[in-house]
């Protein structure tokens, strides 16, 4: 098992904007399944399933921990998700507010910054998404233990999804020879290259070949190689947070249960010193050591729309009130009543801002909605952020 998990819950997607913004990001938007039956404690949020996840995997006799690392404007929301939880499993979480968004590097080096002054000894961490959509659990946990094999001989460990599509709108990781195989468990790769988001063109080439992956973004590493990791490959970024000093009780608070790193002293000078920089440009990219675990559970990045007005309808999540009148396959999302004459083949999502924030609504033929992108940046360069 892994010590402890750190679930990186700070991102504020637009792809499937308006439902998701700033505001309200796509890890707090309902999860829906992923057509196979619901596992039974897959409840709630895309957040709530990757606690699920954590929970199941960390090492509670050796006080495991699960830290959620989110900025400060999600607080609410995430000890509202939190609250379904009995104290038991409360007694294993952490929030720690993140003073500003600077990609996944500094919050990875943030979190484990924190475990190694909570514990002052070696841990074996898992990183995960919390908006991605992973079944079955047994697999999942299959593949985790195996990964944990490689972070005790000091690797860095990252899944990858066998690719079924050129995709475009994922990194992938360029798999070399196997170093571990075996009947009952997942194979394992030397990681040869990490490959940015490609154009159509080098997608259908990565799939041809064979041997390239999508990257789950998720990763597995222990503590103590991890903090050598940054000092060796991303110093600058790391000093800042090697000034900080171990936070005491009063640096912590308790909403509803959820206990919150609220006022870690020099927390914010750090994040405003260090650079903002992904995880994989930061370190993993430059790591030798670099393992890749082949994906033996469904990993579902809900990117667009068009996929997640499947799942939401199949799963049977979509409350919309709306009336049709000679209108076919059209997916409503809406938190007020929409009324369709005469249209097909349309996603309509609806905010009309009742619950704070202004009001926004997409009408996106279905197939389409890849271009919601296109639409987020119009809106940027307008001056509208307040939308997103």
């Amino acid at each position: 098992m892994f010590t402890d998990c750190i679930i990186m819950a700070g991102g504020s997607g637009t792809r499937l904007w308006p439902a998701s913004n700033s505001r309200n990001p796509k890890q707090f938007l309902p999860m829906p399944s992923a057509g196979e039956t619901p596992e039974p404690f897959v409840t709630g949020s895309f957040l709530n399933a990757a606690i699920e996840r954590a929970l199941a995997v960390i090492d509670r006799q050796r006080d495991g921990r699960v830290i959620i690392i989110a900025g400060h404007s999600h607080i609410a929301r995430i000890v509202k998700d939190c609250e379904k939880y009995p104290p038991q499993e409360l007694q294993h979480l952490l929030l720690i507010p993140e003073p500003e968004p600077k990609n996944t590097a500094p919050a990875i080096a943030c979190a484990v910054t924190f475990i190694d002054w909570a514990f002052g000894e070696e841990r074996k961490i898992l990183v995960l998404t919390s908006d991605h959509i992973i079944t079955p659990l047994e697999k999942f946990l299959v593949d985790t233990a195996v990964a944990e094999a490689f972070v005790q001989a000091d690797k860095l460990t990252i899944f990858g999804i066998k690719p079924q599509t050129p995709e475009t709108g994922y990194g992938y990781i360029e798999a070399g020879t196997v170093v571990s195989r075996a009947a009952e468990n997942p194979n394992v790769f030397k990681v040869l290259s990490f490959r940015e988001k490609p154009d159509k063109k080098t997608a259908e080439a990565f799939l041809r070949a064979g041997n390239f992956y999508w990257n789950s973004g998720m990763f597995a590493f222990s503590s103590t190689f991890m903090l050598e990791e940054f000092r060796r490959s991303a110093p600058e970024l790391m000093f800042p947070f090697g000034k900080l000093r171990a936070p005491d009780e009063r640096s912590f608070k308790t909403e509803r249960g959820l206990r919150i790193l609220w006022d870690w002293l020099g927390l914010e000078d750090a994040y405003q010193e260090t650079q903002a920089i992904s995880f994989d440009y930061a370190i993993a990219e430059k790591c030798s050591g670099a393992v890749m675990v082949e994906a033996g559970f469904r990993w579902i990045d809900v990117g667009s729309w068009d996929e997640y007005a499947v799942l939401i309808h199949r799963s049977g999540l979509n409350r919309s009130e709306v009336y049709q009148c000679e209108s076919r396959e059209c997916f409503v999302d809406s938190d007020i009543p929409v009324a369709l004459i005469g249209v097909e083949d349309l996603i309509i999502t609806v905010r009309s801002g009742k619950n704070g924030g202004p009001g926004s609504v997409l009408v996106a033929k279905r197939g389409q909605t890849q271009k919601v992108r296109e639409i987020v940046d119009q809106i940027r360069a307008n001056g509208r952020n307040e939308l997103l």
